[in-house]
């Protein structure tokens, strides 16, 4: 009851901005999950003629071989987040295992795992992203792990300096005397310190490997046709621009929106983790 009434408090003091972006990524959210029962067509029924107009049985119009736009938006939802979501998860969990134990550990370890990151790093990741995919394929497991590992060197790089700077706290050298190990230390003394940037980091690079995906989607080697992606959707019907028709900018919209949304968070999220006060 208790967590309830705080929840219902930080939500209520909460500005504007960042309600309006929670709600957008519930409804988003609510959308992806619910797309099966709240599409009228099936994912890759075609319905009508070519680029339809709004209205009628197709709300939203038909795209380039005349399936349904919005039961094409809905499942394109479903498709680009969940596996976004599943991206950024796996980056996260790699590149904090590896940046707490190279700085905790130190010494050559660090120096070694730093330098690989450098390597990484220092080509463009979608170069880089394109050469793999290339040469592997372009399967959903495929795509989660190369974004997953190229991404991760981010993740990596923020999850070290923060430990860095908490592993010489006093808490961290008395449990090091105590003999805790490298894990627990790690888990227990490290992570809940450096929780609150790593949170906020968590939107950015969701934000960044959604609109990733969906660069890549447009250029041919993200999420394969028949299933619906908002990159790919793009990239399909982007002859009807020429004609005046704006399907394209449908699933365009719904890209920049969600974007917009993760960021209006993020941003109230650092704002109360930074314990600064709104000036009036």
């Amino acid at each position: 009851m208790n967590k309830g009434k705080a929840i219902f408090k930080v939500w209520r003091q909460a500005p504007f901005g960042a309600k309006l972006g929670f709600l957008t990524i519930v409804i988003y959210l609510l959308a992806a999950f619910f797309a099966p029962w709240v599409a009228p067509f099936g994912e890759r029924e075609t319905v009508g003629d070519v680029w339809e107009d709004f209205g009628g049985e197709t709300l939203l119009g038909t795209d380039h071989i005349g399936r349904d736009m919005f039961t094409r938006l809905l499942y394109g939802a479903r498709n680009t987040i969940s596996i976004a979501f599943l991206i950024t998860v796996l980056s996260f969990t790699i590149g904090i295992i590896t940046g707490f134990f190279a700085a905790v550990v130190g010494g050559w370890v660090d120096n070694l795992l730093g330098r690989i990151v450098d390597i990484l790093m220092a080509i463009p990741i979608l170069i880089f992203a394109l050469m793999i995919l290339t040469v592997v394929g372009t399967s959903i497991p495929a795509l989660v792990a190369v974004i997953a590992l190229l991404d991760s060197t981010r993740v990596f790089r923020l999850s070290r300096a923060l430990a860095m700077d908490i592993e010489v706290m006093d808490y961290v050298e008395v449990a090091k005397i105590r003999g805790e190990k490298l894990w627990w230390i790690m888990r227990s003394e490290i992570l809940p310190n450096a929780l609150a940037p790593l949170v906020a980091e968590f939107g950015l690079r969701f934000c960044f490997v959604f609109l990733f995906i969906s660069a890549l989607s447009f250029l041919g080697l993200g999420i394969q046709p028949p299933a619906a992606d908002w990159g790919s959707m793009v990239r399909e019907n982007g002859g009807a621009i020429t004609f005046g028709i704006m399907t394209p900018m449908i699933p365009a919209a719904a890209i920049a929106i969600l974007t917009i949304g993760v960021n209006l968070v993020v941003d109230w999220f650092l704002h109360k983790a930074s314990g600064l006060k709104d000036v009036e």
